[in-house]
């Protein structure tokens, strides 16, 4: 059975032509999977306004269980904090896995003939495609089936993964509807706050730098 991070991965690259969807925040999305888990899992929690280890132990994915473990050894950090530790060469490992396993495929190009591209490719019917049906019914029905659904929702959120997930204008959720599965939960929350700090950050560069 597919993680969560490797559900959302391949929510993130565009089924035809194989480029990351999110903008640039696929780590810090993949990283709120990562913390999703955990939550769900039982793992954490939130402590006030820290994240707090209530059970160490492994949940068998080591992807998640390498930064279980350093969250354990770590003091307590607020969600978002969480989130951009996690999402550290996250991208990178979740996508290299899929690669292995045959449910992505990777494949290099040239773009205008000059500048080199990476592009990676899921099969049609595979994973990403079931995970966009369950997606689609529980945005058209107003109920998620699990929590790890509304979890994936979510994240969709967080990094305006919507028009990629659900490219038919007319059955896309608005984004008020997307943003209440957002804050449902505080990892969701959490998440958008790491995508809004970086998107911030980002801005005042530019700003610095064009002055």
């Amino acid at each position: 059975m597919s993680t969560l991070p490797q559900e959302l991965a391949l929510l993130a690259y565009d089924r035809t032509t194989g480029r990351e969807r999110t903008g640039g925040y696929l780590d810090l999305a993949l990283g709120g999977a990562v913390l999703f888990t955990l939550a769900l899992a039982g793992r954490v929690d939130l402590d006030g306004k820290k994240v707090r280890v209530l059970d160490p132990a492994p949940t068998g994915d080591p992807v998640v269980d390498e930064r279980l473990a350093a969250l354990a050894a770590d003091k307590p950090r607020a969600p978002h904090t969480v989130v951009e530790r996690f999402a550290r060469k996250l991208t990178e490992t979740v996508r290299d896995g899929l690669v292995a396993d045959g449910a992505l495929r990777h494949e290099r190009g040239k773009a205008l003939g000059v500048f080199p591209v990476n592009r990676y490719l899921q099969a049609r019917g595979g994973i990403g495609d079931e995970t966009r049906v369950r997606l689609a019914s529980a945005v058209r029905t107003g109920r998620t089936a699990d929590e790890r659904t509304a979890a994936l929702l979510a994240l969709v959120a967080a990094v305006n993964l919507e028009k990629a997930v659900f490219p038919d204008r007319e059955t896309r959720p608005d984004r008020k509807r997307l943003k209440a599965f957002a804050e449902a939960h505080w990892v969701g929350s959490a998440t958008r706050k790491a995508v809004a700090n970086r998107r911030g950050a980002s801005a005042a560069v530019a700003s610095g730098g064009g002055g």
